[in-house]
């Protein structure tokens, strides 16, 4: 062990190497009797200047204010010991100066506030309306809403940190909504929880269109992913039939507009989609459903969930017998007609691996199908990693 690493051992020794390269440091600093963690990653060449600092939240709002002259000590410091004597001086200096970082609770004022603005805002929406945290020092409200025309309830998840008890309302407490797109908010010091509710509501309701497709979607076929959407999620695979299925990525602000389209199955079913799909796209009008659009462009009736289950057109992976892997169900099969047997991309890849016959072309591999013997082709999207 060289006399550097002894050095930075012996005055941190909760800051471990994570790899074998001494890149990845990851442990604790300790000050003041408290430990902060922390995560540095090291260029190949160990130089501090070009290194990046990971903190917790705990250690980003010691450091509050201190992130420049962080920056500054990291791009002179000739080592990763030096750097770190530098960052618990520093940090020892904002413990120091900093007493919201030591108070844990909020003032008596706040309390009184917070309850005034919930009584505005109606109880009948909150559950809970306080809650601490384990081990964190932030409070949460969440304000739930449903509405029958949602399948499922959404959530406005509003998070004080103790140290922004004294600066509420001036500045905004954060915000955690299930939405498919970004949820700013705008907030002045005059603002208040029935504001961020206020704006809430208008969310919600500019993205009706958007989960009313995505219900029927839902509702009217077989759906392979994501097996449990959440209200966030743009995507849908969609069943057509055995072991064929279509992709589709929906724009949330224009959700019956043509969506992003990416068909999945053997050469010749899908091309024959793909040609549909070009020949008919001028019969798309987003005047009707996007299921309804996808039917007449692609002139075909999907699987429907009163009539077939799902087992009636899904197959398990010919090489591990399973349908799911680690999340991921079969998308590759064979192009022979008379074969069609799927495939999971990490077992066929393995598979052709193993194969003394098989080559490989830029992210292209050619092999034989495990099941016909037949030529089977498999493009490297980087899934099998």
């Amino acid at each position: 062990m060289a006399a550097a690493e002894e050095s930075l051992l012996r005055q941190f020794p909760l800051l471990l190497p994570q790899n074998r390269e001494k890149t990845v440091y990851e442990g604790f600093v300790s000050a003041q009797g408290r430990d902060f963690h922390l995560r540095i990653l090291l260029p190949e060449d160990l130089q501090m200047k070009n290194a990046r600092l990971l903190c917790s939240w705990q250690l980003k709002t010691v450091l509050n204010g201190y992130h420049q002259v962080v920056q500054q000590r990291m791009q002179h410091s000739p080592d990763l010991l030096s750097f770190m004597m530098e960052l618990k001086m520093i940090l020892e200096v904002a413990l120091k100066n900093s007493q919201e970082t030591r108070v844990l609770s909020a003032p008596p004022q706040f309390y009184s506030n917070l309850i005034e603005e919930l009584g505005t805002l109606g109880w009948d929406k909150k559950c809970p309306w306080f809650l601490p945290l384990y081990r964190s020092p932030r409070w949460v409200l969440d304000c739930c809403y449903q509405s029958p025309p949602l399948l499922s309830p959404l959530s406005l998840l509003v998070c004080f940190n103790s140290v922004l008890f004294y600066l509420y309302p001036a500045e905004s407490p954060d915000c955690f909504v299930d939405f498919p797109v970004p949820f700013p908010v705008s907030w002045t010091p005059q603002s208040s929880l029935v504001s961020i509710h206020s704006q809430f509501l208008a969310a919600l309701d500019s993205l009706k269109t958007f989960w009313d497709v995505m219900d029927e979607i839902d509702e009217k076929t077989w759906v392979l992913e994501p097996e449990k959407p959440p209200r966030s999620a743009t995507a849908r695979r969609i069943a057509i039939g055995n072991n064929v299925s279509i992709n589709i990525e929906v724009d949330p602000r224009h959700p019956t507009m043509l969506p992003e389209c990416c068909f999945l199955g053997a050469d010749h079913v899908v091309k024959p989609l793909g040609i549909k799909l070009s020949r008919n796209i001028h019969l798309w009008n987003p005047e009707n459903s996007l299921l309804q659009n996808l039917k007449d462009v692609l002139e075909i009736d999907f699987p429907a969930r009163a009539t077939l289950e799902k087992s009636d057109f899904t197959m398990d992976c010919g090489i591990c017998y399973a349908y799911h892997l680690d999340g991921v169900i079969p998308d590759q099969v064979c192009d022979n007609p008379q074969c069609g047997q799927p495939f999971h991309q990490i077992c066929l890849y393995e598979w052709l691996r193993g194969l003394l016959t098989s080559r490989q072309s830029c992210n292209i591999m050619f092999g034989e199908c495990p099941y016909c013997s037949k030529p089977i082709t498999l493009k490297l999207s980087g899934k099998k990693s």
